[in-house]
């Protein structure tokens, strides 16, 4: 397995992040982005690109537009730039694997929820979602549901949320999840907060995501 930077420019939004080749050629292709107020090394990201590119697939792990334009702070009416950031992603990946390369798109929370307002907009555009620790409510917030988008979402989504996240809890979740007319599974990780990963998961977390993710999809790099 190899981890190198990553930078295309080719397009109207700048890709950049660090791509997680396996060892084997990859039949399938998984791009992570970050949370509001991180970047793409972060503990949970990293951990995950190296399990996934570990089972076989190349991960790109890249910084949403934002976090390139400034590097702190959350995104301020970035929305639109972000998915946009995200979309170019996809096209550059594309380019690094050949048509024949199954697609998927994911992130944690922010990131999470900017890849599946994303692929509610564009049903054709990767063929799942790996939504972590998505930010279903602002905490102690529950009347202000980000579930506006749910009912067009046509694209196959994996939930991963821990237990004690304050932005949803596994039943708010699970009620969420019906609006959406894809086909969807939700994963809860036991002990776990809005962060996901921790001292007492960090081993075990990412191989049970890889393991969920691959059931979900079907794929066998």
């Amino acid at each position: 397995m190899e981890t190198v930077d990553f930078i295309d420019t080719s397009g109207d939004q700048a890709v950049r992040g660090y791509l997680h080749a396996p060892a084997v050629q990859a039949s399938a292709c998984l791009i992570l982005t970050h949370g509001a107020g991180a970047n793409c090394q972060t503990p949970l990201l990293v951990a995950l690109a190296d399990a996934f590119a570990e089972a076989g697939f190349i991960v790109l792990r890249c910084d949403l537009p934002f976090r390139q334009a400034k590097p702190s702070g959350p995104p301020m009416r970035s929305a639109e730039r972000d998915q946009a950031g995200l979309r170019a992603a996809v096209t550059a990946m594309r380019r690094e694997t050949g048509a024949a390369a199954r697609m998927f798109l994911g992130g944690h929370s922010y990131g999470g929820r900017m890849a599946s307002i994303l692929a509610a907009d564009d049903p054709g555009l990767v063929d799942a979602l790996l939504l972590l620790s998505y930010p279903l409510h602002p905490p102690r917030a529950p009347e202000q549901l980000r579930t506006q988008h749910f009912a067009k979402l046509q694209t196959p989504a994996l939930f991963v949320s821990g237990v004690r996240d304050g932005f949803g809890t596994t039943a708010e979740l699970e009620a969420a999840l019906q609006l959406i007319p894809a086909r969807t599974e939700l994963l809860p990780a036991e002990g776990a907060g809005h962060e996901l990963i921790g001292k007492r998961n960090r081993d075990a977390l990412p191989r049970l995501v890889v393991e969920a993710f691959r059931a979900f999809t079907g794929s066998h790099p």
